[in-house]
């Protein structure tokens, strides 16, 4: 069943770079009270920013941004090797207050159209699994959205991203902090897309990038600690990554 998308244009949109790929997909939460202030400042000239898609929490689908279209939603970014994400991506505002507004549970119909909707995009675009990623892995140091209460299992399950399934739990223990022990998790973080040094201890920066992975895929310990059980879990999501962008989903 094809999604109901109600029109509202951005004017805050341009043309994407000649032959430039759609090749990303970025989950964004609004962080504002309402709806209405959020959709308002997506589409409000002197902000200066704006989404592809929002999702309201009962469902409805608003278009801001045609998907041909440069939407200004990710900011300054990084993924797998790529910088300014907005020239390649599609992003999607799911309307929810956040961390800053008490950080509400995501409702599970607006779940559920959050995943038709990627669904859809899917069918027209070539992104592959791992390329589908929250606000927070493509600005670790700057964003923390959609937060460690969305979904990203479910949507995995229902053919959206990635979850590594049966990755066992080994809790918040062991955490390791120096080098030597810090460069299997800095590759395996590269490995996925994220933007980290290739050397030294547990510092500020690479704890605020596994903060980032863990409210991806380890949200049950947002901790910025390598401990057994991100360990575990980083290990699992870096070898589902490996053919990820050969086998797409379209």
């Amino acid at each position: 069943m094809t999604l109901s998308v109600r029109e509202l244009q951005s004017p805050n949109q341009d043309d994407r770079p000649p032959g430039m790929p759609i090749d990303t997909l970025v989950l964004h939460y609004t962080g504002m009270l309402t709806a209405r202030d959020a959709i308002d400042r997506l589409r409000d000239p002197a902000a200066k920013v704006s989404s592809h898609y929002v999702v309201e929490e009962d469902g409805t689908v608003w278009r801001l941004v045609n998907e041909r279209r440069r939407a200004y939603h990710a900011g300054v970014s990084y993924w797998h090797g790529n910088t300014g994400l907005n020239d390649r991506s599609i992003g999607i505002e799911i309307v929810n207050p956040g961390h800053a507004y008490g950080y509400p549970d995501f409702p599970v119909l607006q779940l559920s159209v959050v995943c038709d909707l990627c669904l859809e995009i899917l069918s027209r675009h070539a992104i592959a699994p791992r390329d589908i990623v929250a606000h927070s892995d493509i600005a670790p140091d700057r964003k923390e959205d959609p937060g460690e209460k969305f979904d990203w299992e479910g949507l995995a399950r229902n053919g959206v991203g990635l979850w590594p399934e049966g990755a066992p739990d080994l809790g918040t223990g062991d955490a390791v902090r120096d080098t030597a022990s810090l460069r299997d998790v800095r590759r395996a973080l590269a490995a996925i897309g994220y933007r980290v040094a290739p050397e030294g201890p547990l510092d500020p920066a690479l704890a605020t990038v596994l903060r980032a992975f863990q409210r991806h895929w380890r949200p049950e310990a947002v901790t910025g600690q390598a401990d057994a059980g991100t360990l575990a879990r980083l290990l699992a999501v870096a070898r589902l990554c490996a053919p990820a962008r050969a086998d797409t989903n379209r």
